[in-house]
């Protein structure tokens, strides 16, 4: 590397490196029947069977290569305990969502209407526990950047309404994809972000200027009694990420020292001192 790269805030790492510090490790899988495709020898075309097999080298008593189907077809609701569907998902949270949630909420990027984080199946109640016919029922949490509060609200599938609303202030659960990649938005356009732009340079020529030129993954970032980075003393009360940013096919670049405030879409260095 050259040396203008230790000047930068972000380093590029190697693959080696970061598995050292515990960072995340992609793995490539290849599904079976993938690797010769386009040989001869399969159960249905001609000149088949164990003479086909033993010309490719193959055990003629080998198991033949894994054929992967297709999903069955997902209807517009689910039963019981199934998973809920994407359109039990896309109702649940427009239906959450409704009211003065929507119009007073705020989301990562500004927008109206509050961050949605997650839907799940909720849990049945305790009497509803063994019956067949008990009511579908989903957990929609969000966001509020305007108030900086999680909001978590049952909703009745069947009847279409909100049973119960839950706000939290001070809870911060593991950003979503849609957070991460306004985190390295709001770092690209940041002062702080001069040395991730660098290395990005470095690495292929070309500006950053978009959080699509990198693959992302974040983690909550709360401030630590005692640390030395008073312009992160809020992080805990506001919504704090930390990025690990790459490439996109390409190398890492060190961006764990930078942590961004969603909440007041400002950037700040850790102190390491």
């Amino acid at each position: 590397m050259r040396e203008r790269v230790h000047r930068h805030l972000g380093k590029v790492l190697t693959g080696a490196a970061l598995a050292a510090v515990g960072t995340a490790v992609m793995v490539a899988v290849t599904l079976p029947g993938t690797a010769g495709a386009d040989e001869t020898g399969g159960t249905g075309g001609t000149g088949g069977g164990p003479r086909a097999a033993g010309r490719a080298g193959q055990d003629p008593d080998a198991a033949p290569p894994g054929v992967v189907e297709r999903p069955p077809a997902e209807g517009k609701r689910g039963t019981g305990r199934d998973p809920l569907t994407d359109d039990e998902i896309r109702r649940a949270e427009k239906i959450a969502v409704a009211g003065r949630l929507s119009a007073a909420g705020r989301s990562a990027g500004g927008g109206r209407g509050p961050e949605r984080l997650s839907v799940d199946l909720a849990e049945p109640e305790a009497a509803e526990a063994d019956a067949p016919d008990a009511p579908r029922r989903a957990d929609v949490t969000f966001y509020d950047y305007a108030t900086d509060t999680l909001v978590t609200r049952t909703v009745d599938l069947d009847g279409g309404k909100v049973e119960h609303t839950g706000s939290r202030r001070g809870v911060q659960p593991p950003p979503s994809r849609a957070e991460n990649a306004e985190a390295a938005r709001i770092l690209i356009a940041a002062p702080l972000g001069a040395g991730l732009k660098a290395d990005y340079k470095d690495a292929t020529g070309r500006d950053l200027t978009s959080p699509g030129q990198l693959e992302l993954s974040g983690g909550i970032y709360q401030a630590a009694p005692g640390a030395r980075s008073a312009a992160l003393d809020d992080c805990g009360a506001h919504r704090c990420v930390r990025l690990f940013s790459k490439v996109r096919n390409g190398p890492w670049i060190d961006t764990r020292d930078l942590v961004i405030d969603l909440s007041a879409r400002e950037v700040a260095a850790l102190d390491r001192g």
